[in-house]
């Protein structure tokens, strides 16, 4: 990518940076992995980070919490969940075409009834509720 900006690389740089040995961090993570697994499938998948990082440590193999969590989620491994399944809470699908802004992000209204705005909202114990509210300017109080 470099190159195609009309930035020179030495050829060397790049065998250099392949013949180089691999750096402690990930000599240890390689090892980890494969405790992480192990204990992981000893336990019939349902392990989460915070049960693995304690029994690794009961293991005498002392390692941070944020350091399972993180080859955790390098390796796709995740434990059980009780309930429903998770989803997240925003779908930010930015491919649908999004409705037009009449308003200009401007929500003050000159006069009374002159601005509605509309809120949806979903809650899974209700069923589907619209807010209708109406946005206008309020006189200040002198002195305030």
């Amino acid at each position: 990518m470099l190159s195609g900006h009309g930035i020179k690389i030495a050829p060397n740089t790049y065998w250099v940076a392949r013949k180089r040995p691999p750096s402690p961090r990930a000599i240890r993570d390689a090892q980890l992995k494969a405790h992480i697994g192990r204990v992981w499938e000893e336990n019939l998948f349902v392990y989460g980070a915070a049960k693995i990082w304690a029994q690794l440590n009961n293991e005498g193999i002392r390692v941070a919490r944020c350091t399972i969590e993180r080859l955790m989620r390098d390796m796709g491994l995740s434990g059980a969940r009780r309930g429903r399944a998770w989803r997240a809470t925003t779908d930010s699908r930015h491919d649908r075409d999004r409705p037009a802004d009449l308003v200009d992000r401007r929500f003050a209204a000159p006069a009374p009834n002159r601005l509605w705005v509309a809120d949806i909202e979903r809650h899974e114990a209700l069923s589907d509720r619209v807010v209708v509210k109406g946005h206008r300017l309020r006189p200040v109080a002198a002195g305030r």
